[in-house]
C-alpha cells in the first residue's frame, strides 16, 4: 500500500504541474489528496504498527545493482509520516488563503506534492540506495520551491545555494552509504541495523554519512543555506524548513545512532556539531529584525538540539528526541504561518515596523504566544514536556553527559530569549512610533487563513496538558529505534508533573535566565556584535563559489587555448595514459604474434614506415599530405595481400578522397609548416606521438591475447552463404548481417553531405540587407 501511496504523490504532483495554469489554486486541493491519503492509511494501520508489527513491502527495480524499492513502516516511521503528511495537509490548506488566485498556486501545489512524496520515500525506504534517490529528490524539489519566484535574482541565488550545499553533502553521503552497504554485505537498512558492521571502513563510511546529514539539517558549518531560503513564500518555509526537509538529516542520524553511536567518531562528532549548532544558532537569532530570519536561526538551533538527543543513541535521549521532533514540528510550523499571515496582511516582517495588532487579530496573537511559549518550553505545552525529558535523560548521566547538559541548558536559555523576542514583536506594542503617528489599518485575516496555525497551537496545548495522548506514540517510536518489542525493554511515560527534581529546576532556571537575557537584549546585542565573527556563513559560501569559478576560468584558459595541436596532444596523451595501469597490472601478455603472415607484406610495411617517418620530418605541407596518403595506400595493399579486395577498394577510395580534401584545404594555408610554439614544441610532439603509437600497438597485442571466446567474425564467415546467399563475405556482412548499421552510416554520411552542401551554397551567395530584401519582395 505504501508503494502505491508513493506513486500517488508522483502522479498527482506531475498532473498538477502539467495543468497548473488551468488549475490555479484548485491544484492545492488536488495536491492535498496524497497527503490526506497517507494520514488516513496511518490511522488504519496505527494499531499494528504501534504494537510492534511493521508494514513491509518491496518492488524490484535493478536487482543486479542491489537496487529495489524496499519500504518499511515501523513506529518511528509512523511518527515521521505523521509529521510530514499531517503538517503538509495543513500547509496546503494554509496556502489556499496565502496565494489566493495568484498564478503560482498551481506550481507550488505540484512541487509541494512531489516534495512530500520524496520525503515520504526517505522515511519509508528500507534500501540505502533507494533512500539516497529520494534524498536527492528532496534537494531538487526544494530547489524548485525556494526559487519558485524565478524572476527574482535573490530567489534564484538562495535556491542555488541550498542545492549546492545539500547536493554536495548528498554525494559525500552516497560514498558512505556504498561503503557501509559493501562492508555489511547488504543494502537493507533494517538488515544492516540488526547486524551492524564494524572496523575502519565502517567508521569512515559513518563520517561520510554524517556529512550528508549535517548539510541537509543545516548544521554548522553547513547552515548558511537555510536563512537564505527564507526568500521562499511562507507556506514553503513552514513545510520544508520546520517539519519536513530539515528533519531528513535528523531522521537518518536517529535511525543509525542506536547501532553505531559507539563506533569510531560518531558520538563525539554528532554531539560537538549539534551543540555548536544549537548555541550558535541561538546567538544568531538575536541579530536579524526579519521575523522569518529569526525563526530560521531558531530552527537551526532546534535542529542542533535534536541532533544531540537522537545522535547520542541511548534510550532515554532517543525518547526525548522523538518528543522534540513532534513538538518542534507543531510550534515552528505554527509560528511560520503566523508570520506569513502578518506579512501577507501588513506587507512587512520587520519587527521595527510592525504596528500593534487590533482586536481582529486575537486568534493570530494567541497562536503566536502559544507557539513561542512552546518553543521556550513553558508549561503546560508540548515543548515543555520534551525539554524536561531532555534534561531528565542527561541529568543522572556520566561526566560527559553533564557537559552535554550544560551546553543544552545554555542553548535553551537562548531559545527562551529569542522566543520572547518573537512573541513581543507580534503581540506587544508597536515597535516604532513616528512624531506624528499615522494609524496603520491592518485588515483582519480570514478564518480559513488563521485556522491552520490555530489548529497546530491547539495540538501543542492538548499534547502538553494531556500527555497520555502521545505517550504511546513516543514510547513506540523510541522503542522501534532501539529495536525493542512493546512487551520488553523500558517504556516511556510522558507526564506534565514528575515532581520537584533536577529537570524541573533546570526548566525554571532556563526560563528565568532566558527572560533576563531578553530584558538585557540591548547590551547583549552589543556584546554579541563585538564578539561575532566578521564573516557570515553566506559570505564564506559566496567566497568559495567565486574562487571555484575563478579557478575554473584559469584552468579553462590553459586547456582551451585555441591551439588544435594542443587539443590533439591532450586527447592522444589521455587515450594512451588512462588504460596503462590496467594493462601493466592485468597480466595480459600472451606472447609475441607471428612477425608476418606473407612475405609480400615486408616491403609494403617498410614503405609505410619510411613514409610515416618522412611525413613527420617534412617541412612542406603538400609533401606531408602525399606521404600520409602513401601510408594509407600501403594499408590498402595489405588488404589485397590478405585477400580482401572489397576492403582494399574501400581503403583506396577513402584514402584518395582524404588526400584530395587535404590538398584542397592546403591551398589556403602557407606552403611550409610554421615553427612550433614553445607550449607545444617539436620534442613534445614526438613524445606524444610515440606514446600514442606505442599504446595502439600494445592494445592490439593485448586484445589479441585476451580473447576468451571464439570471434563472432568466424560465425559470419560460416553463415555468409547459407543465410546471405553470397560468396562475397564482406558484401553479405554489410548488406545483410549488419544491414541496419550500414543504413545508419549511409544516413549519417548523407546528412553530413546535405549540411555541407547547404553551407557551401549559402556562403556562395552574397547577403542582402533587410532593406534590399524588402524591396525585392515588394518589387521596389
Amino acid at each position: 500500500m505504501i508503494v502505491a501511496l508513493l506513486g500517488l504523490h508522483v502522479v498527482v504532483g506531475a498532473a498538477t504541474l502539467a495543468f497548473s495554469r488551468r488549475l490555479g489554486r484548485l491544484g492545492l486541493v488536488l495536491g492535498a489528496v496524497p497527503m490526506v491519503a497517507v494520514v488516513a492509511w496511518l490511522l488504519s494501520a496505527a494499531g499494528g504498527v504501534l504494537d510492534g508489527r511493521p508494514v513491509v513491502g518491496t518492488l524490484e527495480w535493478v536487482p543486479s545493482l542491489g537496487l529495489s524499492l524496499d519500504v518499511r513502516v515501523d513506529a518511528f516511521t509512523f511518527l515521521m509520516l505523521l509529521i510530514v503528511s499531517g503538517t503538509g495537509t495543513l500547509v496546503v490548506a494554509y496556502a489556499w488563503s496565502y496565494f489566493g488566485r495568484g498564478p503560482e498556486a498551481g506550481r507550488v501545489a505540484g512541487l509541494l506534492t512531489m516534495f512530500a512524496g520524496a520525503m515520504v520515500g526517505v522515511v519509508v525506504a528500507d534500501n540505502l540506495l533507494f533512500l539516497y534517490v529520494c534524498w536527492e529528490l528532496t534537494s531538487i524539489t526544494s530547489y524548485l520551491l525556494i526559487g519558485i519566484d524565478d524572476q527574482k535574482a535573490e530567489a534564484r541565488a538562495a535556491a542555488t545555494h541550498a542545492l549546492v550545499v545539500t547536493a554536495m553533502g548528498g554525494l559525500v553521503m552516497l560514498a558512505g552509504l556504498i561503503l557501509l552497504g559493501q562492508q555489511a554485505g547488504t543494502y537493507s537498512l533494517s538488515g544492516l541495523l540488526s547486524s551492524p558492521p564494524s572496523g575502519t571502513v565502517t567508521s569512515v563510511a559513518l563520517v561520510l554519512i554524517l556529512v550528508g546529514a549535517f548539510t541537509k539539517s543545516a548544521q554548522y558549518p553547513f547552515h548558511s543555506w537555510l536563512p537564505g531560503a527564507m526568500v521562499a513564500p511562507t507556506p514553503i518555509s513552514a513545510y520544508l524548513h520546520s517539519a519536513a526537509m530539515v528533519k531528513a538529516g535528523v531522521y537518518l542520524v536517529a535511525r543509525l545512532a542506536p547501532a553505531f553511536a559507539d563506533t569510531g567518531m560518531w558520538r563525539p562528532l554528532v554531539v560537538s556539531v549539534g551543540l555548536t549548532t544549537m548555541i550558535a544558532g541561538g546567538l544568531r537569532a538575536f541579530r536579524p529584525f526579519d521575523l522569518k530570519q529569526i525563526l530560521a536561526f531558531g530552527t537551526i538551533s532546534q535542529l542542533g538540539f535534536m541532533m544531540v538527543l537522537l545522535g547520542i543513541g541511548r534510550p532515554e535521549t532517543t525518547a526525548a528526541g522523538c518528543a522534540l521532533l513532534l513538538a518542534h514540528a507543531l510550534f515552528k510550523a505554527a509560528l511560520f504561518m503566523v508570520v506569513g499571515v502578518v506579512d501577507h496582511q501588513i506587507h512587512s516582517r520587520d519587527i521595527r515596523e510592525l504596528p500593534q495588532l487590533g482586536s481582529g487579530w486575537t486568534s493570530i496573537k494567541v497562536a503566536a504566544v502559544v507557539g513561542a511559549a512552546s518553543m521556550a518550553a513553558v508549561p503546560p505545552l508540548a515543548g515543555f514536556i520534551s525539554k524536561e525529558m531532555a534534561y531528565g535523560s542527561l541529568v543522572d548521566g556520566t561526566g560527559g553527559d553533564r557537559l552535554v547538559l550544560v551546553g543544552i541548558v545554555v542553548g535553551s536559555i537562548l531559545t527562551a530569549a529569542y522566543s520572547i523576542r518573537v512573541a513581543v514583536a507580534l503581540v506587544g506594542p508597536a515597535a516604532v512610533r513616528t512624531e506624528e503617528p499615522a494609524p496603520l489599518v491592518a485588515p483582519s485575516p480570514a478564518v480559513a487563513f488563521v485556522a491552520p496555525p490555530v489548529l497546530l497551537t491547539a495540538a501543542t496545548v492538548v499534547l502538553g496538558t494531556v500527555p497520555l495522548v502521545w505517550s504511546g506514540l513516543i514510547d513506540s517510536a523510541s522503542g522501534a529505534l532501539n529495536q525493542w518489542s512493546p512487551t520488553h525493554g523500558p517504556h516511556v511515560h510522558l507526564a506534565l508533573w514528575h515532581g520537584v527534581g533536577p529537570a524541573l529546576v533546570l526548566s525554571i532556571v532556563t526560563l528565568a535566565m532566558g527572560s533576563t537575557v531578553f530584558a538585557l537584549r540591548r547590551p547583549f546585542a552589543r556584546w554579541q556584535a563585538a564578539l561575532a565573527p566578521r564573516t557570515t556563513g553566506a559570505e564564506v559560501y559566496d567566497g568559495v563559489v567565486a574562487r571555484v569559478l575563478s579557478g575554473a576560468g584559469r584552468i579553462t584558459a590553459v586547456v582551451q587555448s585555441g591551439s588544435l595541436p594542443v587539443y590533439v596532444a591532450v586527447i592522444l596523451a589521455t587515450a594512451a595514459a588512462a588504460p596503462t595501469v590496467a594493462l601493466v597490472t592485468g597480466g595480459w601478455w600472451s606472447g609475441w604474434p607471428d612477425a608476418y603472415g606473407r612475405i609480400g607484406q615486408l616491403p609494403v610495411a617498410a614503405l609505410m614506415v619510411v613514409a610515416a617517418v618522412a611525413a613527420t620530418l617534412a617541412t612542406r605541407r603538400f609533401v606531408a599530405a602525399v606521404l600520409l596518403g602513401t601510408v594509407g595506400y600501403g594499408m590498402a595493399i595489405f588488404f589485397v595481400i590478405q585477400g580482401a579486395p572489397d576492403l582494399a577498394l574501400t581503403q583506396f577510395s577513402v584514402e584518395t578522397l582524404s588526400v584530395v580534401v587535404f590538398l584542397l584545404v592546403l591551398r589556403k594555408l602557407p606552403d611550409r609548416f610554421e615553427k612550433p610554439a614553445p607550449a607545444m614544441g617539436q620534442p613534445l610532439r614526438i613524445v606524444v606521438s610515440l606514446a600514442a603509437g606505442a599504446f595502439v600497438v600494445v592494445m592490439a597485442l593485448a586484445a589479441s591475447g585476451a580473447r576468451t571466446a571464439a570471434p563472432v567474425s568466424q560465425e559470419m564467415v560460416e553463415q555468409a552463404y547459407p543465410k546471405g546467399y553470397g560468396h562475397n563475405i564482406v558484401n553479405v556482412i554489410l548488406v545483410d548481417i549488419r544491414g541496419i548499421d550500414t543504413l545508419g552510416e549511409i544516413t549519417v554520411l548523407a546528412t553530413a553531405a546535405i549540411g555541407i552542401a547547404a553551407l557551401a551554397r549559402s556562403s556562395a551567395k552574397p547577403r542582402r540587407s533587410g532593406v534590399e530584401h524588402h524591396r525585392r519582395e515588394v518589387g521596389g
